[in-house]
């Protein structure tokens, strides 16, 4: 269980026992719990090329839609007693996936607009695999590593309300300078339409993740010690 998370344990345990009865009707119509894996990664790859074109509301709306399969193929998984160890690496090899995919959507949607919001794409994307890869390497040494603020769920939910306010703001509207604009990191930033919103989405991400990495790594560490004892 994630511990320290920005939604409580019991909040996840309501929000899961939800997604049982949409899961078993997935399963009645013949769906697997990996197939909706893959459904839930192929959506969030339609939002990356929805947010790369510019259509950031109906991005955000997308990638919120789709990221509820990754509550539905484990809620299938158990309620049906199809719990297997590759629809487990499966399901982790594909919400990494996703993940990326639409960080570079965002990089490539931003490009054209002159300003450090590709560079924090880029910054908040690698903070976010650092959060899942420190988990990894910490479970295959032996120590528990599910530990922080920001794990992918609560992640994904901060993305995409961010992707939707941007988009009905006005989007990149404000990439010509109209507007006026404030200097970031050495790059203009508009201060009109939808990108101060994106830029503060992605900085959020960013300093989120990061504190995750930071405690993980302090816990893992916690744990190494109490070995040594």
């Amino acid at each position: 269980m994630t511990e320290h998370s920005l939604v409580p344990p019991e909040t996840r345990a309501r929000i899961r026992s939800l997604a049982v009865p949409v899961a078993l009707a997935a399963g009645r119509v013949g769906l697997t719990p990996n197939a909706l894996t893959v459904i839930g990664f192929l959506g969030v790859c339609v939002a990356a090329g929805l947010a790369a074109t510019g259509h950031w509301t109906t991005a955000g709306v997308v990638s919120l839609l789709f990221a509820a399969f990754d509550m539905l193929d484990g809620a299938l998984a158990r309620a049906t007693a199809r719990v297997s160890r590759f629809g487990a690496f499966l399901d982790s090899t594909l919400d990494r996936g996703g993940e990326g995919v639409l960080y570079a959507g965002i990089v490539a949607g931003t490009t054209a607009a002159a300003s450090p919001l590709p560079a924090l794409a880029a910054l908040a994307m690698i903070s976010a695999f650092l959060v899942s890869y420190t988990r990894a390497r910490a479970e295959g040494l032996g120590f528990g590593g599910d530990v922080g603020v920001a794990p992918r769920a609560e992640r994904v939910v901060i993305m995409g309300i961010g992707l939707v306010v941007t988009g009905l703001t006005g989007g990149m509207a404000g990439a010509s300078g109209a507007g006026g604009s404030i200097d970031l990191f050495g790059s203009r930033l508009s201060t009109s339409g939808g990108q101060p919103w994106l830029a503060a989405t992605l900085v959020i991400l960013f300093a989120l993740s990061t504190i995750t990495v930071l405690q993980r790594v302090w816990h893992v560490r916690a744990q190494a010690h109490r070995v040594k004892e």
